[in-house]
């Protein structure tokens, strides 16, 4: 991406870190926006996992769910940064420009515009506000952005698929054996960078007020006749 930026092959992308930084200190561009200014603290990578391995190997996955919790808790110390680059900073994962990750993992964000860097700390975010729980709202909003892009048909019976699909009861075992808070995030509407406000109990009412979208589909999700669903644990 910074290469194809230099060569004017692109006007410019969205992605994570540290390839943004790596433009700026290159004086190739300037970041517009930051995760921080669309949705903060929204869901990203995710553990996921099929239903019947689950199913199978229970205790498996909630040791491998409470060592990714534990891992989250250790980054979120600020203390523990500069030698989690340095892990990183490792041949075997980003090498060298690792450094160009330091904008808003360690020191002060610049957005390349001339004005002073900003202490985002909350700009990565592994474990704090209960950020590994796999909320029902998130996945609901996302269940609406697939049926708005004709991705799929937003399901009927979408309670059912996220009860199955996103199991904050397996999140909550493993946080509570931790001594982590092991409860979901309020249920509540949220409004995105778009104005749009994202009320769970309407999501019907959502779709229909987003101008720009496919044909919208409803339709009841048969989630067992899915090939082996994947459930998620943690986000």
């Amino acid at each position: 991406m910074v290469a194809n930026l230099s060569e004017g092959n692109i006007d410019g992308y969205c992605a994570g870190e540290p390839w943004n930084s790596r433009a700026v200190q290159e004086d190739l561009g300037y970041v517009i926006a930051t995760d921080l200014d669309i949705w903060p603290g929204h869901p990203e990578k995710v553990l996921g996992v099929r239903e019947d391995w689950s199913n199978q190997y229970p205790e498996t996955h909630n040791a491998l769910v409470k060592a990714l919790l534990e891992a989250c808790d250790y980054c979120d110390e600020r203390r523990h940064r500069e030698e989690i680059l340095e892990w990183l900073s490792r041949p075997e994962y980003i090498g060298p420009v690792a450094s160009t990750a330091r904008p808003g993992f360690i020191d002060p964000y610049d957005r390349g515009m001339g004005e002073a860097p900003e202490d985002l700390w909350q700009y990565n975010r592994f474990h704090v506000d209960k950020s590994n729980c796999p909320g029902r709202v998130e996945g609901l909003w996302v269940l609406t952005q697939l049926a708005r892009w004709g991705m799929t048909p937003f399901p009927k019976n979408w309670i059912e698929i996220l009860e199955r699909v996103r199991r904050v009861d397996l999140y909550g075992r493993a946080a509570r054996e931790l001594g982590f808070p092991d409860t979901e995030p309020n249920r509540s509407s949220f409004k995105l960078f778009d104005g749009k406000v994202f009320n769970p109990d309407d999501p019907i009412g959502y779709l229909n007020s987003l101008a720009i979208c496919r044909d919208l589909r409803i339709e009841e999700i048969l989630i067992d006749e899915v090939d082996k669903p994947v459930i998620r644990a943690v986000a």
